[in-house]
């Protein structure tokens, strides 16, 4: 399928690996011109490498940086060949905060999150999206968590910091710019075969005291699909989210979990 974003800018954070990385290698096949954010330099730039040598990709910017601080933002903005703030597809990623007991976190701990998982999205937001709506096309597509809809004890410090970021974006995907041809959603991974999960369990084992592989079991057979998702078919949906198709989808929630969630809604 062409998903008519041949030529657009995309910017994609936290994507020197994981999901990051899959949702940009999905847009770059696509034909975007994807800019890479990650801290990792070494990581960062041998993803750009690969990517690169896909036949048919968009251009690929490498930019080695801290989205969460003012300086790391500006390195993206300043990036060169790039298109300063003018992008047509933002796709914001974090790495979750550590997981824990709530009685042992401090003013410091939630600041952090609040910072990476929620302030930083909505800076990024901030900066690009009106240039979005004044050339009538704009996507922007936030890695949230399935935590969002259904809280795990473990990750108190991401369940609020997200959970502050949905409801931003509930009302910001709502207002005047849906009419401008700017769509703004989450995209919610449940168990998904990435170093994020590997520390959840990690958490997990410790708090309950089982072993690592007892977890991992307990884990996936609570999944309807019985395995843990593959970061691949993660950056496929993230990319339909951004193409021209997907432009009657706003401010939506898109839980990716292998049917985990028993909810309706």
């Amino acid at each position: 399928m062409d998903l008519g974003i041949n030529g657009k800018w995309a910017l994609v954070c936290g994507a020197s690996k994981g999901l990051g990385l899959a949702c940009a290698q999905h847009l770059s096949e696509a034909g975007a011109n994807v800019v890479i954010v990650a801290r990792s330099a070494d990581a960062l730039h041998a993803s750009a490498d690969a990517m690169r040598a896909v036949t048919g990709a968009g251009q690929v910017i490498a930019v080695a940086a801290d989205v969460t601080t003012d300086a790391g933002r500006e390195a993206i903005w300043q990036a060169a060949g790039g298109p300063g703030k003018d992008f047509d597809i933002v796709v914001t990623n974090a790495g979750g905060p550590p997981t824990g007991d709530f009685r042992d976190w401090g003013r410091t701990e939630w600041l952090a999150a609040v910072e990476a998982n929620m302030l930083t999205p909505i800076e990024l937001i901030k900066a690009t999206i009106d240039g979005m709506s004044a050339r009538g096309f704009g996507r922007i597509v936030n890695i949230t968590s399935a935590a969002v809809k259904a809280p795990i004890d473990v990750l108190g410090l991401s369940n609020g910091a997200r959970s502050g970021l949905t409801g931003f974006v509930a009302g910001l995907a709502r207002s005047g710019i849906a009419a401008n041809g700017v769509t703004v959603n989450n995209l919610l991974p449940g168990a998904f075969d990435t170093d994020r999960l590997a520390t959840t369990l990690k958490g997990a084992s410790a708090k309950t005291g089982k072993s690592l592989d007892e977890v991992a079991a307990a884990r996936r057979d609570g999944v309807p699909a019985k395995r843990f998702g593959n970061a691949s078919e993660f950056g496929a949906t993230c990319a339909f989210l951004c193409s021209q198709h997907a432009g009657y989808i706003i401010g939506q929630n898109v839980l990716i979990d292998g049917g985990a969630y028993p909810g309706t809604s």
